[in-house]
């Protein structure tokens, strides 16, 4: 291949002793500025950077640290890219990554079958460690990961993990809710809960609901499940169906804040007064919760320091070796606003 003034082009690929030589410094500092730039003085790093840039030179993550058998990767999973909460969450695995040196893959995985795919590839990189969302896997991914001996955090739960776990208690979280509305007085009390037999994240919700409403002296029956948690479309259909179990129907506790909101928008379409005849609880604290009128009542999770911390938790037992099977519980809100 010919340059513009018809030299041949040095068709090779870049490495660390061409930007090392080109930056007059040795190749361990240009590997320092990738791999632990608080090594390196800034100004000596910015030009490192700089230099690289100009050169098109990429850092090899995988072949320098195979040969030390030690990755600086660290690989997961998310099942959606579509609520406000995963944003937060994926933003406190990426500044995780970046405070320790790291750098973060990130693959869509909304099926069993998929995560299954994402593990593969994973373990095939030979990551440092894998952070998941939830422990509903399928027998050969537990399987899989298990003999891989990668460190491993599953996140938004704390119970029953393969390894090591970070989240909150779900349990809790919804014995709250609905002692709230008990407590502001609503008596007919209706739960939308999602419908997917793999996400504990939403299962664990009815049983608690109806303990609840029991202990209560009110009807446990007003549940109804929809079929997507992060579409508009399911709060009508799901108001409908539970209005049409209780007319009366006074307090509505949705799986998500974007379930929650459409089911105010229904409200509005019927004339039903939020929270005068019907109280609406969501799920997440999305942006929209504090962008509506009313302003949303929902239960406020930690998803930047569920991220963040799972990344801490695996670069600690990736460089120590320390082995504790610990759960990290990083609580939750319940944030009393206006809708309930």
């Amino acid at each position: 291949m010919k340059t513009g003034d018809g030299r041949v082009a040095d068709q090779r690929m870049i490495t660390m002793q061409d930007v090392a030589k080109a930056a007059q410094v040795s190749p361990m500092t240009v590997s320092n500025a990738y791999r632990h730039p608080h090594r390196v003085q800034e100004a000596t790093r910015l030009r490192i950077l700089e230099i690289a840039l100009e050169l098109g030179y990429v850092p090899n993550l995988s072949a320098g640290h195979l040969a030390a058998g030690k990755s600086r990767v660290i690989g997961g999973t998310i099942p959606s890219v579509k609520n406000s909460s995963f944003y937060q969450y994926i933003s406190g695995l990426q500044e995780g990554v970046a405070e320790h040196g790291y750098k973060l893959i990130l693959m869509l995985a909304d099926t069993p079958e998929q995560e299954m795919e994402a593990i593969e590839t994973l373990i095939g990189l030979r990551v440092a460690g894998i952070v998941l969302i939830g422990n509903e896997h399928e027998p050969a991914s537990i399987d899989l990961l298990s003999k891989s001996h990668i460190p491993l955090v599953e996140t938004w739960l704390l119970d029953d993990a393969i390894d090591m776990a970070i989240g909150y208690r779900i349990d809790r979280a919804m014995r709250e809710v609905c002692r709230h509305l008990v407590a502001k007085g609503r008596r007919r009390i209706g739960l939308i809960g999602y419908d997917s037999p793999a996400s504990r994240r939403f299962n664990e919700r009815p049983p608690i609901f109806r303990e609840e409403m029991a202990l209560a002296g009110l009807r446990s029956d007003l549940i109804y499940h929809v079929e997507e948690a992060h579409g508009f479309g399911s709060g009508p259909h799901a108001l409908e169906a539970l209005l049409a179990i209780d007319p009366q129907l006074d307090a509505v506790i949705c799986p998500t804040d974007i379930v929650a909101a459409s089911v105010i928008f229904e409200c509005g379409r019927r004339s039903l007064s939020v929270p005068g005849q019907i109280a609406v609880v969501g799920w997440g604290d999305y942006e929209i919760a504090t962008a509506m009128n009313p302003a949303l009542t929902t239960v406020k999770p930690q998803p930047w320091h569920m991220g963040n911390g799972a990344v801490a938790m695996l670069v600690d037992r990736h460089e120590t070796g320390r082995k504790n099977g610990r759960s990290v519980d990083t609580g939750y809100l319940l944030v009393a606003r206006d809708s309930a």
